[in-house]
């Protein structure tokens, strides 16, 4: 099974996500059979449009036997959390914000 979540993307990312999986919430794309060739040119576009477009985020997750937990994880942008691995498994945590981040700008 293969997921990919978008936030705060152009709708160009949508188009192209919808036309190749199906979306079962707003941004929650998932595919139960996409091979590795597929996923990974899924991936590359995305890749290359983001680096256009930047903006928002987006998180892709497949199962992967060798990996920790069985599942990998590939992400675009700059999610509110960051991805670590921790004996054997993926964990979420909030990142800490710079205190230029956290501050508002005129």
């Amino acid at each position: 099974m293969t997921v990919v979540v978008t936030r705060d993307v152009a709708d160009r990312f949508r188009g192209f996500l919808a036309s190749c999986m199906l979306e079962i919430a707003p941004g929650v794309y998932t595919s139960p059979r996409m091979n590795r060739a597929v996923r990974e040119r899924v991936w590359e576009v995305l890749s290359e449009w983001f680096a256009e477009l930047g903006g928002g985020g987006i998180v892709m997750t497949w199962s992967e036997p060798s990996a920790p937990g069985g599942q990998q994880i590939a992400v675009l942008g700059s999610p509110s959390y960051e991805l670590c691995e921790y004996y054997g498994v993926f964990l979420a945590r909030k990142r800490e914000l710079k205190p230029e981040e956290g501050k508002a700008t005129a």
